[in-house]
């Protein structure tokens, strides 16, 4: 790793009390005026005032202390590294209260960060902008000079300045709307005193919107605002939001602090969506559903993205962590809490199965690198910010959390919560004050079996092996950290507080023993198991590690798949630390395919998933070989029968579940090359396009996919033609994301090229680079190529963001020679990306991963796929 900067956070002898902010956007020449007064308390005497600011210019500046005369500053410096300015003055001033004021101007930039600009197209196709803002982490300070960091809460007064016939929006509700003096066209809105607050969650939106609103049984206004002419699509959010508001208040036992809360869709908008208090901005993708033409996975997504935000609301803005290095606090609660509110709210996506397979699967590969990072980083500069919004901060904060709320019990963990929201409400936090608040709340050493799991990085893999002693089983339990690379070498081996649960097939939805295990290995005595019966770790695929059984304890295991006495996301979690081992070349990869042939019966659509993307992953390592086309065999093999069993048309008193299991399914027998499949798929994309049998939005996907994949430049033509006319952005990502499997040379490089056309969103350029290095080898490398001739261009548009780091990702994954992770590292060397260090660490960490695998295991794979051909399995 470079050196550190050296990185200061702002001195503490000024603090703000409360900013009173006027800005007037300019919609047509992408220029903002501001005035700012905040009243704010000298600590100490000084004669300069040290705040943030980025891309802004300053023009006057004065202080003027209660009671007193105004003092002009005399000097402003700007230092542009640390996104600071320093205010001199030419006297002291006195420690007191007093009234600091500057008026400043700054520029709508087109960055998706700060106050921006956004792009969007009237009903009459006319193209126009709105000023929208992201602030989250650090880019208050292009908007306003503020003291922009989580810890220094204020309140807000804030007022804009707009044309009269654009919608403004700010955290609180209107309290006044007034001409402005110079021009009838223009007005001042006024929006109420905020809550104390931190800079962060501050937001304002200018633009044209409709909206639907709605009145929570809490009695909070709910407003979800969608583009012009499109508030039907904005009902399904407002259901889910005004649902959730009075889940989270019963669940934290504080009521929701503000009168209203706004949900909008923004056209340009870099993340999936940002909590900012009271005005929820989201991807139009993210929030608007047409019942038509949305998909179920859209319809969950936006669940999910709604529950997600709206926890935040307490958790992250009530309570606001002290420093970034808490930021897995917010993020890992509120990927978790997220999915308990969208249980509640939809029982019937069985979601609790899907957290396994989409976050803590995720996570668990990410932190099995040598080169992950722990949940808690030290974190200074802005640019080292960016890079912890990832799948540990997120998605293995949300596993821990799980796994801690599963030791607790919920009724404990409910009284902690509401502990720790009570006594640090409107006030910072650190991830010790939570412990605490559990701590006290379910007298379990809470903050020292964390701490394993959040101060070091990585997790245990447990190795158990069992023998019958008369009626009992004794099991004898041994912990060492699960690498990617193999068996863990080196001396001193981390040490983790697991908190295990072990079922047997008696009742295997229950636990029949709950264990801490605090120490590296451990002797366990089940009393009354029979020599018949299964013994399974991890009930429920809770506990954040993976486990290795011995022979003859898998063995047992593998009939509870074929007939699905295991529970599914325990056939999942099974299945998933298997693939694990064998990547990591613990155990051999063949064994893992003969456990796949073993789901042949297998319903449920969660299962399905997580082995789809275990055998994509295979897939795309087999790509550098010869015998791809095997491999393609295998697929088909085991896809084929749910396949025939699903078929293509919902039956009824069919669910959600079906819906997304079927499109699963087809999408991969298509992309295969299944020969029923591909005929249907092509017969079906015909009558769509002609009009006569327009697809449901779940075949879309899978469709497009197939015909594109099997298809030629007529096809891509076509497929062109389809986003160009797209009217929501759903459809047009839904494009997207498929282009990138055409097969043909030309036709990839026409697919990069419209990546960066007007035609794709900048947020969405991502994708479809990422789809072309997913799709094919070819795409691999020319994905590449791509991305290096056109890196000035990309970094320029997501410089220090995180869509940098999953470009990257995406784009170089695949690659499996030792000499392409050489190539990879040597560019960013000379192109640097600072807010994606670790990812290009983390990639060629993979690529090397994968030459091994590659290396290891591809003889034996081939022989398998051989001589399974040679004799086909009896069913």
């Amino acid at each position: 790793m470079p050196e550190k900067r050296p990185f200061e956070r702002l001195p503490a002898d000024v603090s703000p009390i409360n900013y009173s902010l006027c800005l007037k956007p300019d919609l047509l020449d992408f220029t903002f005026e501001g005035k700012l007064e905040a009243s704010a308390q000298v600590r100490q005497a000084t004669n300069q005032i040290v705040m943030n600011c980025a891309d802004i210019d300053i023009i006057t500046a004065s202080y003027v202390p209660e009671g007193d005369e105004e003092i002009h500053a005399t000097g402003f410096n700007y230092q542009n590294e640390d996104e600071k300015v320093t205010l001199s003055f030419p006297s002291t001033l006195q420690p007191g209260t007093g009234t600091l004021k500057i008026d400043f101007v700054g520029e709508l930039n087109d960055k998706m960060k700060g106050f921006y600009r956004s792009k969007y197209t009237t009903p009459s196709g006319e193209v126009r902008y709105a000023a929208v803002t992201q602030f989250e982490a650090t880019d208050a300070r292009r908007a306003f000079p503020c003291w922009d960091e989580p810890a220094i809460k204020a309140t807000f007064d804030i007022s804009l300045v707009v044309p009269k016939d654009r919608v403004a929006l700010s955290n609180m509700n209107v309290i006044d709307r007034k001409p402005y003096p110079d021009d009838e066209n223009v007005v001042e809105v006024k929006f109420a005193r905020t809550p104390v607050m931190s800079t962060y969650l501050v937001a304002f939106v200018v633009g044209e919107y409709d909206f639907v609103e709605t009145r929570s049984k809490d009695g909070v206004c709910v407003r979800v605002y969608t583009p012009v002419g499109k508030a039907e699509q904005g009902k399904f959010a407002l259901e889910v939001a005004a649902k959730t508001l009075p889940f989270y208040k019963d669940y934290f036992n504080v009521p929701y602090p503000l009168p209203k809360i706004d949900l909008i869709a923004i056209a340009d908008f870099a993340a999936g969506a940002m909590e900012n208090w009271g005005l929820v901005t989201y991807r139009e993708t993210a929030l608007l559903i047409d019942p038509k033409n949305s998909c179920s996975s859209s319809r969950q997504w936006v669940a999910l993205v709604v529950g997600h935000e709206l926890a935040h609301q307490w958790f992250g803005n009530l309570v606001t962590m002290e420093w970034w290095t808490h930021l897995w606090l917010n993020e890992g609660f509120a990927s978790w809490i997220e999915y308990l509110c969208v249980d509640h709210c939809f029982p019937e996506y069985d979601i609790w199965t899907q957290f396994v397979s989409a976050d803590y699967t995720r996570a668990q590969e990410l932190d099995a690198l040598d080169n992950s990072h722990p949940i808690e980083v030290s974190v200074g500069h802005p640019s080292e910010v960016d890079e912890i919004f990832d799948a540990i901060s997120y998605s293995k904060g949300a596993s821990v959390i799980r796994m801690l709320h599963d030791y607790i019990g919920d009724k404990d963990f409910k009284k902690g919560m509401n502990m720790y929201l009570t006594k640090f409400q409107q006030k910072n936090a650190a991830t010790e004050d939570l412990w605490e608040s559990l701590e006290n709340a379910s007298g379990k050493p809470i903050a020292a079996v964390m701490n394993t799991w959040t101060k070091q990085m990585g997790f245990p893999l447990i190795y158990v092996e069992a023998e019958q002693v008369e009626d009992d089983r004794l099991l004898r339990l041994s912990q060492k950290k699960f690498c990617a690379s193999g068996p863990y070498v080196g001396e001193d081996c981390p040490q983790w507080m697991v908190p295990i649960t072990i079922s047997t097939s008696e009742d295997s939805s229950h636990a029949k023993m709950k264990i801490l295990m605090d120490k590296p290995e451990m002797n366990v005595v089940l009393k009354d198991v029979k020599p018949d019966q299964w013994v399974k770790l991890n009930l429920g695929t809770v506990g954040f590690y993976r486990t290795q059984y011995s022979s003859a304890m898998l063995e047992s295991l593998l009939p509870g798949i074929r007939d699905l006495s295991l529970p599914p996301v325990d056939r999942l979690g099974l299945q998933n630390d298997l693939f694990s081992l064998a990547r990591a070349g613990i155990i051999s990869t063949v064994e893992v395919l003969k456990v796949m042939e073993a789901f042949v019966n297998e319903p449920n659509y969660t299962v399905w998933s997580d082995l789809s993307c275990n055998l994509g992953i295979l897939s795309t390592l087999l790509s550098h070989t010869d015998f791809y086309e095997e491999i393609q065999e295998f697929v088909k093999d085991v896809f084929s029968p749910i396949g025939e069993r699903l078929g293509w048309d919902p039956r009824p008193g069919e669910g959600h579940l079906d819906a997304l299991l079927r499109g699963l399914v087809l999408g991969k027998l298509g992309k295969a090359g299944h020969k029923a499949t591909l005929e249907e798929a092509r017969r079906r994309f015909k009558d769509h396009v002609e009009g006569k049998q327009i697809l449901s939005a779940d075949l879309r996907s899978p469709v497009y996919l197939t015909v594109l994949k099997h298809g030629d430049g007529t096809t891509l033509d076509i497929m062109l033609k389809l986003h160009k006319q797209a009217d929501m952005q759903e459809e047009k990502n839904r494009i997207e994301r498929v282009l990138g499997a055409t097969l043909s040379p030309e036709l990839i490089q026409k697919v990069l090229t419209f990546a960066l056309s007007e035609e794709v969103r900048p947020q969405d350029t991502v994708s479809v680079i990422g789809g072309v290095a997913g799709g094919s080898k070819h795409g691999r490398k020319a994905a590449w190529k791509f991305i290096k001739d056109n890196w000035e261009e990309l970094y320029n548009r997501y410089q220090g963001g995180f869509l940098i780091s999953r470009l990257i990702k995406l784009s170089v994954e695949g690659f499996a020679v030792d000499k392409m992770a050489g190539e990879v590292k040597a560019f960013f060397e000379s192109h640097p990306a600072p807010s994606a260090e670790r990812t290009i660490q983390q990639c060629c960490e993979n690529i090397l991963l994968n030459a091994a695998w590659l290396k290891r295991d591809a003889e034996s794979i081939h022989q398998y796929l051989l001589q399974r051909k040679a004799s086909p399995p009896t069913a």
